[in-house]
């Protein structure tokens, strides 16, 4: 009776698992060992604790995928997975507000009277004096073509499994990863062409902090969804999604499609409204 009274219970109790208690000692070791290292250690602390963590998140995952295959993922389970990762995404929305925030803040405000460090950084004025800016209809304008249309395939790809065309899924998947690669490869050359990255007394200036933690989180969040995605095409190959139960790609589309909305955001407010400046083009 107790088993058949759990067969149908619409939530699942997950088992014992040792990833949460080994996952928060990896995190432990990680942080402890990036501290370690930008006071003049090894980094092999470091690397040893971001490998522990990129171990959990794996094995974690695996169990969550023999769960969905076990049918613990009930209507009422799948409902609340999708909570979490809604819920995962509004967070990482806050955090890009951070950074455009700080670059409003030190765009808006060049010239506070009771800020003279300001005034020092800026020259009264944004960009600030001496710093060459990109042109914003070269790569930017590129890579925002690329993730667009990168938006197009992971949603072609979405409706292909809908209709369980199997061919469709891999190939979309398949381009969208090869875009965001292409995205990668793209901001890595614009990056190594960014004259204003290291001038200043200091080797920075405020320009180019608030330029590079913005788009380089961003830059950060466009690999790790790649990585994703990448994983969603090993799991399509291996026929893992139904039409009806593919929460894992469903959730990768949904991050996909936040990092195109920030890149938009970044594109229209830090390259075009940011321009009013000398322009440089990497040659």
């Amino acid at each position: 009776m107790a088993d058949a009274h759990a067969k149908h219970h619409d939530y699942h109790l997950v088992e014992p698992s040792p990833w949460p208690v080994i996952g928060a000692i990896g995190a432990f070791v990680t942080a402890v060992g990036a501290i370690m290292w930008m006071h003049g250690s090894n980094p092999f602390i470091m690397i040893i604790g971001l490998a522990a963590v990129v171990y959990v998140m794996a094995m974690w995952w695996r169990d969550v995928i023999k769960e969905a295959h076990k049918g613990d993922h009930t209507p009422v389970v799948s409902l609340h997975l999708r909570y979490g990762m809604l819920l995962f995404i509004a967070s990482e929305v806050m955090f890009f507000v951070a950074w455009f925030w700080a670059y409003f803040d030190a765009s808006l405000f060049t010239d506070e009277a009771i800020q003279a460090s300001r005034v020092a950084a800026t020259g009264g004025h944004w960009p600030p004096q001496g710093v060459e800016v990109f042109d914003p209809w070269h790569l930017p304008l590129v890579n925002t073509l690329i993730l667009l249309t990168s938006g197009t395939t992971v949603t072609w790809a979405h409706h292909a499994l809908l209709h369980n065309d199997r061919r469709g899924l891999k190939l979309g998947l398949l381009i969208t990863v090869i875009l965001g690669a292409l995205f990668t490869c793209v901001q890595a050359y614009e990056y190594a062409h960014a004259r204003f990255a290291f001038s200043g007394d200091n080797g920075g200036n405020i320009y180019g902090s608030t330029f590079f933690m913005a788009t380089g989180f961003h830059g950060f969040h466009v690999l790790v969804g790649t990585i994703f995605l990448i994983v969603c095409l090993f799991r399509a190959v291996r026929g893992d999604f139904t039409p009806k139960q593919h929460f894992g790609f469903e959730a990768a589309a949904w991050y996909w499609h936040f990092v195109d909305v920030v890149w938009l955001f970044l594109f229209a407010c830090i390259y075009v409204w940011g321009s009013w400046g000398t322009v440089i083009k990497p040659e």
